[in-house]
């Protein structure tokens, strides 16, 4: 996505090591480790000292103001730019601990923070230690030889990201590094690719600038006397030519002196267990022990959701000291998986293919783009990364993109797609801008994807590593207006910055997953021209974003027919309800300078109703509010129909090569989530709720799908099939009069086979003749529409889809529908919504305004008198409360 086109003493610890999720027990022995938190209320303190307050760590100084009650909501109304003086200003957090005789006894004592936002300066009794300047690392600082009895005080004090970021571009003279800015439309800060922290936190064109500063992960003090074990990661191979898993088990300890060590490692389930004696020299160092899994019993896979299940086995890793004494125990989950990316030739087409084979099984990736999902990391639970990812299954999705602007994601996130089995599209933090390549700006880049690599490697689901976000692109169409005569300069810079260095430290870290340079890309084709194609948009190749605005979004002739779509979307606003929250009553119109602030796409509100106008008409109540409400709902109506065309698009181009063109084998539209309450291109709005594409997206990702649409005057259905068997299909088609509820004819093809994990045309049909024969042909593209859906010999298999003969601006005979709607709840707890209609209702949409949860189905196509909807609601609610909330919306009902 483009900010610039579109946008003590202890026997056992519980131990989180940078990142997996292990458990350590530690026996009573001189060489146990003492683990002391920092966790706790911190203070704060600005540069002139006029604030003073308390601080949770992990967190960073906007929370602490939001929770002292110094600032409110920060995104209420024009509060991003009221409170843009704090990351102006320098910050300093305090604490003190007592330091225990046990602990300054130790042999080394380690400060170690595991995250920290973001330029700082660190000191312990009042010397400096060391020095941070990227979010996204680890820090640790030696200090046992500062560690005094009783009170010890760390003091970080931390730079203006804003100020800091601008001085290191005054500081490269040399050659500009561009973007400077971001559009004013966006309303943020400068120079943000000259510091290693969330790019978005600068501004995005779907979010708001707040720089956080704090420390954003937690600190603690690691003691021993032997050695500690930094982190430990699990990747099974699957050695071909021996029909074996090996598991990978990497360990990356720190070590007093030179120790020997005795490793068991154990798969109990597997009937699998082998030792090791490693020898660890002085300080950090890493070895990897390779544990042959027995061939006896078959080995359950990790599969895609969708596609089987999540197994996973427990390892056992013990380490003791050549006498015996233990010096650790971890367990941890491991999962088997292949996954390779696949470009090849393909028969009658130029160009190469692009696709991810998952345990040697071509897998077509459903899903979104994930961004962050607060502008203050420490304000994510972890019942909202649970929520927005289990609407992301529960939509038939199967993968995610964690876009480049943002952050790694946290452990819990990767560990609930482990579980979930939702594929991990992985880039590293970079986007739509050229970076510097200066000595220290390499060496940090180094280490940042160093651990992150280490940190996300482990998991099955991240399946592939991408180097930047659009920067290829950027590139090679000169987004930046870079003369002619300085591009090889960046070119080169591009080349040392993602291939010389992140490429590198990638392969070294993890051979078990491909890697891509950036996002979109041409792939191998990118690398056999230098690592930026001429055209990184060339459909014959690796993968593409395309947004266009202003054409048609139901003419698929348009759209390309690409290897895969890694972005694509359009713009919508989110539900009243969502909106109420940080606006006040004058704020509710679509030409209120609140509409425009919170805009942060160029033209988008009139992009927005342009796209929405070609089609619908725009609502025109003579009530300011209900046309402001209606105005809402259509522009989630737009937005829903458009994605649905184009994703529905790319799931039939998978089987089928068009003029050179085809073999599409992803949709990954942008984007699933948002950071704020505001318009974009989100399927699900700030706080959960789902927009109308969410409720598409579960029926246009269903496994078993039909896609209807005109082509040269054809009615072409195809069906769909991502399962792994193959079935027999036949098509039902039903022609309605926008008039009435009763069809006025069916017809059904005959059985066709559908592969699995095709799309097969399995009817076409000369639209006029449908019509023609027709209830004797009373039928015009005005008066009528179609529903189909797909049968095998027993029963409906896949959603029933539907096909506007019209614009439904243009329809003849659409009524109001008069939708009542009764709620109730059933025996089994269920909530249950039971609807009539008077005719047939467009885009019928449920609301419950603020109660959490989400309904069965919604923003759905009404052809029958009566439809009962299931509501599931997220906390306790009651029918009495659902009845006062809820309100019923069809297309007809807002003009």
């Amino acid at each position: 996505m483009s900010a610039f086109r579109k946008r003590g003493s202890v026997l056992v610890v519980l131990y989180y090591v940078w990142s997996v999720h292990v458990l350590f027990g530690y026996n009573v022995s001189r060489e146990e480790q003492y683990d002391l938190s920092l966790n706790r209320k911190w203070t704060i303190q600005n540069s002139n000292g006029s604030l003073s307050l308390p601080a949770d760590v992990p967190g960073c100084v906007h929370s602490a103001l939001l929770k002292q009650g110094f600032i409110k909501d920060l995104y209420f109304r024009f509060n991003d730019v009221a409170y843009r003086w704090i990351a102006l200003d320098n910050w300093t957090y305090t604490t003190t601990f007592s330091a225990s005789t046990e602990l300054r006894a130790k042999q080394r004592v380690q400060l170690v923070f595991e995250g920290v936002d973001t330029v700082a300066s660190i000191s312990l009794n009042g010397v400096v230690v060391g020095k941070t300047d990227n979010m996204f690392r680890r820090y640790d600082f030696s200090v046992g030889q500062l560690l005094r009895e009783g009170q010890n005080v760390v003091k970080v004090n931390l730079l203006s990201p804003v100020v800091y970021a601008s001085e290191r571009s005054r500081a490269h003279s040399s050659y500009r590094v561009p973007p400077d800015c971001p559009p004013p439309v966006q309303k943020g800060e400068c120079h943000v690719n000259f510091i290693r922290k969330a790019q978005s936190s600068f501004s995005w064109d779907w979010g708001p600038s707040f720089p956080t500063t704090g420390l954003w992960k937690g600190v603690h003090l690691e003691a021993f006397d032997v050695l500690r074990l930094i982190h430990l990661s699990t990747v099974p191979v699957y050695n071909s030519s021996l029909s074996q898993w090996v598991v990978k088990v990497e360990v990356l300890v720190d070590a007093v002196e030179e120790t020997k060590v005795e490793f068991n490692l154990s798969l109990m389930e597997m009937s699998t267990e082998q030792s090791f004696t490693v020898l660890f020299p002085s300080g950090q160092s890493k070895n990897t022990l390779s544990l042959h899994v027995s061939t006896s019993n078959p080995v359950k896979l990790w599969w895609p959701s969708g596609h089987g299940e999540q197994h996973s086995y427990h390892l056992s890793v013990r380490g003791t000291m050549l006498e015996g004494a233990a010096i650790l125990r971890t367990d941890t989950q491991v999962y088997f998986r292949t996954v390779e990316l696949v470009q090849e030739p393909i028969a009658g087409s130029p160009g190469l293919s692009f696709y991810f084979r998952v345990n040697k099984k071509p897998i077509f990736l459903k899903g979104s783009n994930w961004i962050p999902a607060h502008a203050l990391q420490d304000l994510v639970s972890p019942a909202d990364v649970r929520n927005l990812l289990q609407s992301s299954v529960d939509a038939n999705m199967n993968a995610l993109r964690v876009w480049g602007g943002g952050v790694y994601e946290q452990d819990l996130f990767y560990s609930l797609c482990d579980e979930m089995g939702i594929m991990i599209w992985q880039d590293f933090m970079f986007a739509c801008a050229m970076y510097p390549t200066d000595p220290d700006f390499i060496e940090t880049v180094r280490e940042e994807v160093g651990q992150q690599v280490r940190r996300l490697k482990s998991h099955p689901s991240v399946i592939v590593w991408s180097g930047n976000n659009e920067n290829e692109a950027a590139l090679a169409t000169d987004w930046f207006g870079i003369p002619v005569a300085q591009q090889p300069r960046y070119h080169r810079d591009y080349v040392t910055l993602y291939v010389d260095n992140i490429r590198a430290v990638v392969q070294k870290e993890d051979g078990s997953r491909p890697f891509l340079v950036s996002s979109p890309t041409n792939g191998a084709e990118s690398q056999q021209e230098g690592w930026v194609a001429h055209d990184p948009y060339d459909a014959h190749y690796g993968d593409t974003h395309y947004y266009s605005y202003s054409h048609d979004c139901w003419d698929w002739t348009a759209l390309p027919r690409t290897r895969f779509a890694s972005e694509y979307g359009f713009q919508s606003w989110p539900s009243f309800s969502t909106l109420q929250k940080v606006s006040v009553s004058e704020d509710w119109s679509y030409g209120s300078n609140f509409s425009s602030h919170r805009q942060h796409h160029q033209t988008g509100n009139q992009q927005i109703l342009q796209q929405a106008g070609l089609h619908y008409q725009l609502p025109d109540s003579a009530d300011p509010l209900k046309r402001y409400k209606d105005t809402l709902y259509i522009t989630q109506v737009m937005q829903a129909q458009c994605v649905k065309v184009q994703t529905e698009f790319y799931r039939r181009s998978q089987s089928e090569v068009i003029e050179g063109k085809g073999h599409t084998m992803g949709a990954l539209y942008w984007q699933l989530n948002d950071i704020w309450q505001g318009p974009s291109w989100s399927s699900i709005e700030f706080g959960g709720k789902w927009k109308m594409l969410h409720y598409f997206a579960k029926d246009f990702f269903s496994p078993v799908l039909p896609v209807g649409f005109e082509d040269q005057g054809n009615l072409v259905v195809y069906a769909v099939s991502d399962l792994s068997h193959d079935l027999h299909l036949r098509t039902v088609v039903s022609v309605y009069e926008w008039s009435s509820l009763d069809p006025v004819c069916t017809v059904a093809s005959g059985l066709v086979l559908v592969e699995g994990g095709s799309a097969e045309v399995i009817h076409k049909q000369p639209i006029t003749a449908l019509l023609a024969g027709c209830g004797g042909g009373s039928c015009t593209r005005l008066t009528c529409l179609l529903t189909f859906h797909l049968e095998d010999v027993n029963s409906q298999q896949g959603p029933i889809n539907h096909l506007f003969l019209s614009s439904p601006k243009n329809a003849q005979g659409m009524l109001r529908p008069n939708i009542s709607a009764e709620v109730q709840q059933d025996e089994t707890g269920r909530y249950t919504v039971a609807l009539k209609s008077s005719a047939v209702a467009a885009f019928v949409w449920l609301d419950v305004g603020d109660v959490p949860g989400r309904f069965s189905t919604n923003g759905f196509l009404m052809t029958t008198r009566n439809r009962t909807v299931t509501f599931n609601p997220w906390g306790p609610t009651s029918s009495q409360q659902l009845t006062r909330a809820l309100t019923v919306t069809s297309l007809r009902d807002v003009y």
